[in-house]
Order: C-alpha cells, then structure tokens, then sequence
C-alpha cells in the first residue's frame, strides 16, 4: 500500500505513460465544506477494452510482461473507498481513460496527500515529451500549470535544464502555498 496520494498519482500517471499519452491532466481537489478530497487523472492513450476496463481493479491482472501483478489501481481504488470515498475509470480504445478517486477529507483513513508538487515536477521533468495539465483547487482558489504554455515561452530550452527545472519546482510550490492560505494537505 501507497503511504501518501501523491505516489498513487504517479503510478496512474506512469500507466498513461506505458499508454503512449501525449496528454495526461491531473486534477487535485480540496473542498472543505463537501470534505472531499478529489483527484482525477485522464490522458488520451491507447484506452482499454470494455474486457480489460472489467478487469483493471484485479490486482492479479496487469497488462504489463514485466510483472505479473498490476496494485496500483486497485490500491487507489481501496484507498478512496476506505473513506467513504468513491472510484471511477471510463475509458475507450484510442481515446484514452479517466480515472475519479474521491477520498473523505477529514476521514481518519485518508493517507496524506504528499508532495504532490514533486510527483507533479518529476513527471514534467522525465517525461518531456508529454504534456501536463496540471490544476490544484482549495475551495475555489486554484491555479493551473499547462507545459504548452511553458513550451511556447521556453522554445527549444529543455525543461529538464536545471534552471528551468527550478524555476518549475518553485512555480508549483509557490502557487500552492498561495492557494492554501496555510491549509495543511
């Protein structure tokens, strides 16, 4: 099992890596008042049949030849339904999946949702070819990161330069204490 939510989403978001995404979204909700804690993952992959989608929440199926067991997402699965939460994933053939977990906020069961500007910034960095739509949202504030629009400032600038990997780490952590206002994740 996962220790924060923030190492399930890079899982998931390593599976629409291994899909051939060209786009993943991940989507960071905190809303006090509901307490709910949303994240949502989506990419346009290679998407799974309705057999494979049948079978995705089976820890004893994976896709994947290198191991024989697929956890991640049936731990993230378990993880949001464990506090009272709920779990969807919609996906079709050559469009891609998107992936629902919601998580009691202040259920005692809910594991911390982490670092999840250095999950966010590890996959920028080591996946440059791929975009990421980033948006983190408390209560209504939120901000949003896109790496089209880092790429169109940056031109032919690595993202992975280490200035530019800097200023991307200080740009989500900045962004979120702004929008936290001194909220504990």
């Amino acid at each position: 099992m996962m220790l924060e939510l923030s190492l399930n989403v890079l899982d998931i978001a390593n599976n629409s890596i291994r899909a051939n995404a060209t786009q993943i979204e991940i989507g960071i909700g905190i809303y006090k008042d509901a307490d709910k804690l949303s994240i949502v993952i989506a990419d346009n992959g290679c998407g799974m049949t309705k057999e494979q989608l049948a079978k995705v929440s089976d820890p004893f199926y994976t896709t994947r030849t290198t191991r024989g067991v697929g956890l991640g997402i049936p731990f993230f699965k378990q993880a949001a339904l464990d506090t009272e939460g709920s779990f969807s994933i919609t996906s079709e053939p050559g469009a891609g999946t998107t992936i629902h977990a919601e998580f009691g906020l202040s259920h005692i069961d809910r594991m911390p949702l982490g670092n999840i500007n250095s999950t966010i910034h590890a996959l920028i960095i080591a996946n440059k070819q791929i975009d990421f739509l980033y948006t983190y949202e408390l209560d209504g504030r939120s901000f949003h990161l896109d790496t089209r629009e880092f790429r169109k400032i940056l031109g032919d600038i690595p993202m992975d330069l280490p200035e530019v990997s800097n200023y991307i780490k200080e740009y989500l952590e900045e962004n979120q204490r702004e929008v936290d206002e001194g909220y504990p994740t």
